[in-house]
């Protein structure tokens, strides 16, 4: 089992790169002579190069107005969690850190490690604006000073979201109207369609675009709204682990049994066992799948210039209601910003973010990313962008919002570890691949979670 040290520096690459990109927003010409190192900064590539261009015009803003400079990186997902190992590793991070991939996992035991600066000031001057939900998200306990405090600050977040092709619907003879709300009936409804496309001769049709493969984080993203709709808690609101109450672990069988069924039923593409993030994206753009869900507005996004695929074709749409006839609230994660301890910038990196996180920036930014992330400040809702009521994909995420929860990591920073290691992920596989039963795989889940927990409280 891993230590909290070697979860760090040795973090397990899960995601397929989508291309190696960096660049620098301006060369860095302050400072000079033995020990100077220039501010850098490591970004997420933007998905979209709107996304990219955007925070590369906020930090030049920055920098006309403060004279520093800026070293700016752009990584890849799988690229920023190599180099970001890497560079914990041998002590000489970057001095402010953004990735809304796998790295994110690594924060709670970055903080817990005494490796991340504190933003409390920062944070505060803009408390009253802040998602509470969002606020409570970064804060993580410090092992060194035993005290709890806001080691990232809050940039967006994301939920997992449903959508499915409009004409393949209506090419099966069923109508978009009068799809089920109830958990069981709704599932019931694709596979119908599915089994008459299939009977009019589309033998490489799929309902569902799931991934079930540990390569992906959109697998443990998906199944933890499986999780939800089983009323299954693995963690109580004051952070205790209770997964081997027996209501528990049988709701856990009952989820990894529906989950895995799907495929085992001929529902899923068989492909998807080694999926890795980006190609649910690419079954479903290919119409392979007929319906998907995925983190973020990715999807739509990617389609937006198409206007009879984005407004017509292509819907998004709610999840389904949890076995208990609840409406199923989605799980949410928060895409946060870190500086380094061992930065030698912190005064920089401390500017730059707090220029970053203004209103008006940070809502330049997030429209820069074509809505695929939402805000983290209510306010920002205000703007057309997001008010819009033709817009067919971002006014249904509004409403999705509203009834969000985050991951279980907010109880607990130790569940970061469960879901970097995507402990969902491999025993799925092992029960669609391997042929374990979901019974074995709740329990291999199960002390596998245990000894994550006990390690953290070492």
């Amino acid at each position: 089992m891993q230590t909290r040290q070697e979860f760090i520096k040795y973090g397990l690459l899960f995601f397929l790169s989508l291309g190696v990109v960096t660049c620098n927003a301006s060369p860095s010409s302050v400072g000079s002579g033995a020990g100077y190192r220039p501010f850098r900064v490591w970004w997420q590539q933007g998905f979209y190069p709107e996304e990219t261009q955007e925070i590369q015009r906020l930090v030049q803003e920055w920098e006309n107005e403060t004279g520093n400079r800026v070293e700016l990186t752009f990584y890849s997902d799988a690229d920023m969690l190599r180099e970001t190992n890497n560079a914990i590793a041998s002590v000489n991070p970057p001095d402010l850190l953004f990735s809304t991939g796998k790295v994110e996992t690594l924060i709670p035991s970055l903080a817990w490690d005494n490796q991340l600066v504190d933003l409390s000031d920062i944070i505060t001057p803009l408390r009253s604006i802040y998602d509470r939900e969002a606020l409570e998200s970064v804060a993580y306990k410090n092992s060194h000073t035993r005290q709890t405090g806001k080691y990232a600050a809050p940039l967006s977040q994301q939920t997992i979201h449903i959508h499915y092709w409009k004409p393949l619907v209506e090419q099966a003879g069923f109508s978009s109207d009068r799809i089920p709300q109830d958990w069981e009936g709704f599932w019931q409804f694709w596979k119908d369609i599915q089994d008459e496309l299939r009977s009019q001769g589309q033998q490489n049709i799929y309902a569902f675009g799931f991934p079930m493969s540990p390569a992906a984080s959109d697998t443990y993203f998906t199944f933890e709204q499986f999780l939800t709709a089983h009323n299954v808690q693995l963690i109580s609101p004051t952070g205790q682990l209770q997964i081997r109450e027996p209501r528990v672990r049988q709701g856990l069988i009952n989820a990894l049994t529906e989950y895995t069924n799907l495929y085992k039923d001929g529902y899923v593409p068989p492909s998807a066992i080694d999926w890795a993030n980006p190609d649910n994206n690419v079954s479903f753009l290919s119409r392979n799948s007929i319906l998907t869900a995925n983190p973020s507005l990715s999807i739509p996004g990617s389609q937006r210039q198409d206007t009879q695929t984005y407004f017509q074709d292509l819907v998004t749409i709610d999840w389904p209601n949890t076995l208990n006839g609840d409406r199923l609230n989605s799980v949410s994660s928060v895409k946060m910003v870190v500086i380094f301890k061992e930065s030698p910038n912190q005064e920089q990196a401390k500017s730059l973010l707090s220029y970053l996180i203004q209103p008006e920036n940070l809502g330049s930014y997030l429209q820069g990313a074509q809505g695929r992330y939402f805000p983290v400040m209510p306010k920002l809702l205000e703007d057309p962008f997001w008010t819009n009521p033709e817009d067919p994909h971002i006014s249904a995420s509004v409403q999705q919002y509203q009834q969000a929860r985050p991951f279980a990591q907010s109880f607990n920073p130790a569940y970061s570890q469960v879901l970097s290691d995507n402990i969902w992920g491999q025993v799925i596989r092992a029960i669609v691949a391997d042929g374990i039963s979901p019974e074995q795989a709740a329990d291999r889940a199960i002390a596998q979670i245990e000894g994550i927990f006990s390690n953290w409280e070492q």
